[in-house]
């Protein structure tokens, strides 16, 4: 996912010089934005491998985890707003990225394949269990 947020900045950053006017704060706003999708991304994965380890306590730090990192986002948005520091929208279409990447995510894992030689495993059948038919009983 992180090289999709990477390349999906390297796009928009290539558009906003087309576009903006004020290009060293455009930039910042959309790499900070980025920066805060990859902690983004990385704490999504530290929670849902709690989660997976958490058993019945899943869906409660799932809602904790999500609560979090949208508290976060909205707390930095509203501070940069005040501030006037960054552009919020383009701190918020560079944490969008968070939401591509996972669109184009079959997309970046071909392009990944074919860049590092590598190939998916091919999926196989387990092996199949002597199922009991009714009536049967088990070899002695």
């Amino acid at each position: 996912m992180h090289i999709g947020m990477l390349f999906f900045g390297l796009v928009c950053q290539v558009a906003g010089v087309f576009i903006v006017e004020d290009q060293i704060r455009y930039a910042g706003s959309l790499w900070f934005g980025i920066a805060f999708a990859f902690a983004a991304s990385i704490h999504m994965c530290r929670t849902l491998e709690r989660a997976m380890a958490g058993g019945a306590d899943a869906s409660k730090l799932m809602l904790r985890g999500y609560l979090f990192r949208y508290g976060m986002i909205t707390f930095v948005l509203i501070l940069v707003s005040i501030t006037g520091v960054l552009n919020p929208l383009v701190i918020f279409l560079g944490y969008m990225s968070l939401k591509v990447t996972a669109y184009i995510q079959p997309l970046t894992h071909k392009i990944c394949n074919i860049l590092f030689h590598e190939t998916d495993p091919i999926p196989e059948a387990m092996p199949e269990e002597d199922v009991l038919q009714e009536g049967e009983s088990l070899p002695r």
